[in-house]
């Protein structure tokens, strides 16, 4: 997916998911009546705040775990981040996206997603910083044994000394 691709497919759920939650109300207000719909939106927020405070303590406790086996906590992280997906659903009005808050606080479907998203990422994504690139793809080409040897420059003339450079900045040098 691209950036061109993403913008118009959030801005058609940003117009969707409200109209499916109202269809929703509608239909579930009619079955059970507008009181009993209301209580049941504000229960399953509640019981989502209290699943995801659990499951959050949890996972942090076990991310912890990990690090202290000197492991990287992949598993729990990707968990931490459906945790937080799922209370942001779960806070968000609505029965639908209470629905899929709820799936995603089951463990059986956070390890599947996770496993999946890890997957995607590491075909797809390509990690760059400061001088520094990496990606996913594993190399299995030749390996080729050496040994380095760290070489010093030799100052070549007498402005070459630490702290006579031509910036007054560093080291009281000269200024033209």
């Amino acid at each position: 997916m691209n950036g061109g691709f993403l913008a118009p497919v959030i801005l058609l759920a940003l117009i969707l998911v409200p109209l499916a939650e109202i269809a929703t109300f509608i239909w579930v207000g009619g079955w059970i009546g507008a009181l009993p719909t209301v209580a049941l939106v504000v229960g399953l927020a509640i019981l989502g705040l209290w699943l995801l405070h659990h499951q959050g303590l949890g996972t942090l406790r076990k991310a912890q775990e990990a690090m202290d086996r000197g492991e990287m906590p992949v598993e729990q992280v990707t968990d931490g981040a459906f945790i937080v997906l799922a209370g942001l659903l779960m806070v968000t009005p609505g029965l639908l996206t209470d629905a899929l808050g709820l799936l995603l606080l089951v463990p059986a479907v956070r390890r599947a997603l996770g496993r999946a998203v890890t997957r995607w990422a590491r075909t797809h994504m390509h990690v760059q910083g400061m001088g520094a690139s990496a990606s996913y793809t594993r190399y299995s080409g030749p390996i080729i044994e050496g040994k380095a040897e760290a070489i010093e420059p030799e100052p070549d003339d007498a402005n070459a000394k630490k702290g006579d450079g031509p910036s007054p900045w560093i080291g009281g040098g000269r200024s033209n």
